[in-house]
């Protein structure tokens, strides 16, 4: 988490089922106000004593129709091992960080990193810096850092048009093509005097942990086949969360995790192998028929309202209110509109339906 970290939806889309989102919270919150969130909600939920800290999962293998999941004592190095009906894996994919790779890096004499280990822009302070990358952090970075910077570079390819006014010191680039001890010549021949370089690049699936027994093929950049996003095809006691992508995060996770319960109470039934993967496959192909990379299938986007519709009609859970996918839309365009005024707004929930946006009260945001 970087010092100035602020989420990137507001407030009612990070919002968990059942635990309101405190009044007087920003419309969008630090990430100091929103973790003291998560951690009121683990404390609300009794949470705390079904975790097992200090514990890493080294291996979940599938053996004589049962899941083996073997882990480490972090402290003492001791090793366990336990046998379970369902697995669900929760870690995420924000965790290992997804460098580029960049001709004669090695000559450069300046320092580099990964938006994974940003924290804080005083440190760039009169200092020449590239950033790498035009996605949330992306951008997010490049206008922390830029407030400090004696010169912010920012080389990307994103075809978004953004019509964000940005500062003098902020200068536009194509893709790198070269490092050399002192700076950078891009793609267009031109060339930046660099002292320090952001790789805001993104991150890698990366399940070291899930055997070959586990029926999944994973890379990098995908975890297939997976059924609603989410529900290993191979193996079917097995559910993959959040790996979702262009959605709103928390409400995907919170709807994704109602699905997951009801289907280990046994609620209800799955389709088929073959019918599961049938759906998998008529969204790869369309994909396919894109020219698109596999990795898009993770991406909801504009089928996000579609697909909390499809979890409900399944499993019976329910329905995540179509306002969330409207609110999203909204704060989508507002983020193409100008990057340093989408989070003075406020949306406020009128039904499932409707919600209304407004200006906040920048002085209260000021406090958080």
């Amino acid at each position: 988490m970087y010092k100035h970290l602020r989420t990137n939806l507001p407030k009612p889309t990070m919002e968990l089922r059942g635990f309101p989102v405190p009044e007087d919270m920003p419309s969008f919150p630090s990430w100091k106000v929103y973790y003291k969130y998560i951690q009121d909600y683990a404390k609300h939920f009794d949470l705390a004593r079904h975790i097992k800290f200090l514990h890493n999962v080294i291996l979940v293998s599938r053996e004589d129709n049962v899941w083996k999941v073997k882990y480490q004592n972090v402290l003492s190095g001791e090793e366990f091992e336990e046998q379970f009906d369902f697995v669900i894996v929760g870690t995420g994919h924000y965790s290992k960080p997804k460098y580029p790779n960049m001709p004669n890096e090695e000559h450069f004499t300046g320092t580099v990193i990964h938006s994974h280990d940003y924290k804080e822009p005083e440190i760039y302070k009169d200092r020449r810096v590239l950033i790498v990358g035009a996605g949330p952090s992306g951008m997010d970075i490049t206008i922390d850092v830029a407030n400090y910077a004696k010169t912010l570079v920012h080389s990307h390819h994103s075809k978004i048009k953004f019509n964000t006014v940005f500062p003098k010191n902020y200068i536009r680039k194509p893709d790198v093509k070269e490092f050399n001890a002192t700076g950078v010549i891009f793609q267009d021949g031109s060339y930046e005097d660099i002292d320090d370089v952001i790789y805001c690049t993104g991150f890698q699936y990366y399940y070291p942990f899930l055997d070959k027994s586990c029926g999944l093929d994973l890379s990098p950049k995908s975890v297939t086949p997976l059924y609603k996003y989410m529900v290993n095809i191979r193996q079917p006691t097995m559910v993959v969360m959040g790996l979702t992508v262009r959605a709103c995060l928390v409400v995907a996770l919170d709807a994704q995790s109602r699905y997951a319960t009801a289907l280990v109470k046994g609620n209800f039934t799955l389709p088929s192998h073959d019918e599961m993967m049938e759906e998998w496959n008529r969204r790869a192909d369309v994909i396919r028929a894109k020219g698109r990379p596999l990795s898009d299938i993770h991406f909801l986007a504009e089928k996000e309202d579609e697909y909390y519709a499809s979890l409900t009609e399944e499993s019976g859970i329910e329905r995540v209110p179509p306002v969330m996918f409207k609110i999203r839309s909204v704060d989508t365009q507002a983020k193409l509109d100008d990057l340093y005024t989408y989070r003075d707004y406020v949306y406020t929930i009128i039904d499932k339906d409707t919600f209304v946006r407004t200006l906040e009260d920048k002085d209260v945001n000021r406090i958080r």
